[in-house]
């Protein structure tokens, strides 16, 4: 942790990577659900108990890493396992190209994120 007065450390390649990661897989899921809620009864509830709670994860994991809490490594590994959780209910309607877009973005955020819990921040 750094001491008041003096200057965070600059984000690490990996951590700007991951930020992106995080912010674009929340756009997506968000996308996702407002396509989910326009499909009316198709949708699954699991389906979007799962996209919420990977948009709010990667929003949330996003921001502590921009700001460098001693948290992030533990939210890293809690956005992944929302995100493997997503990509799952997603693929339940593999005809559906946006949930496949949003899938594909889950994985690659759920990468990013077990990647940084396993490092230092």
């Amino acid at each position: 942790m750094t001491q008041p007065g003096t200057t965070m450390p600059a984000m690490t390649k990996a951590m700007q990577d991951c930020v992106e990661a995080c912010m674009s897989c929340h756009n997506i899921c968000e996308e996702t659900m407002s396509s989910c809620m326009q499909m009316g009864g198709q949708a699954q509830m699991q389906i979007m108990r799962a996209l919420m709670d990977c948009f709010e994860m990667t929003r949330m994991c996003a921001d502590m890493m921009m700001r460098r809490s001693p948290m992030s490594p533990e939210m890293c590994a809690m956005c992944a396992k929302a995100c493997d959780m997503c990509a799952e209910a997603c693929m339940s309607m593999p005809d559906d190209k946006q949930m496949m877009r949003c899938a594909e973005a889950c994985r690659r955020c759920a990468e990013m994120c077990r990647a940084m819990a396993g490092a230092r921040m």
